[in-house]
């Protein structure tokens, strides 16, 4: 599958956005306020957004909800109605941009959109090219027991289960190590 430049940025953007959300009570949630929310839109270079607002805020946690309910859905038909409600919200417009040093691409936001549109328009899409490509089931959870970060996996045969191979896969892999060093140590 063929990912553009921005059809990227977009997808780690939405799996970040989504990764934002506290896992249960007790966790923080990572756009606790509009600094964050400042952060976030800085960190993934998002252009074109004015002046943020607690209303920012709280349109971004709903989207952010939104998109989670993407990453869980079981079925393409599922996600498909999760992004087309998303988009169709966020009144897409397409339009072919060149900015900031990067070459001809698509923003499907309108001009002067909200913050909030802006996502569901341009990160909606990118998910959406994943269901129109038959590859839905791409965007998926970690399978750690501990964890439910979402990620897309870009691996060819669609085998990648941990949000961090370097983390949770690892974690998970010297677990299982040690208890068959345990078993076999009888």
């Amino acid at each position: 599958m063929l990912i553009t430049h921005d059809t990227r940025c977009a997808l780690d953007t939405v799996v970040d956005l989504v990764n934002t959300s506290p896992e249960d009570d007790a966790a923080p949630d990572g756009l606790s306020d509009v600094a964050a929310l400042k952060d976030f839109v800085r960190n993934h270079e998002i252009s074109d957004v004015g002046v943020l607002s607690e209303f920012d805020l709280s349109a971004v946690r709903k989207i952010r909800g939104r998109f989670a309910s993407v990453f869980a859905a079981p079925e393409a038909r599922a996600a498909a109605a999760l992004i087309n409600d998303l988009v169709a919200a966020a009144g897409t417009t397409p339009q072919l941009t060149d900015h900031d040093g990067y070459d001809w691409h698509v923003h499907y936001f309108a001009p002067g959109a909200s913050v909030a549109d802006h996502l569901a328009a341009d990160c909606g899409m990118a998910l959406a090219f994943f269901v129109v490509a038959g590859e839905q089931e791409r965007l998926r959870r970690c399978e750690a027991p501990d964890c439910r970060r979402a990620f897309v996996d870009l691996s060819r045969n669609r085998s990648r289960r941990y949000c961090d191979s370097r983390t949770c896969g690892n974690r998970l892999h010297v677990a299982a190590y040690r208890a068959r060093r345990k078993e076999a140590a009888g």
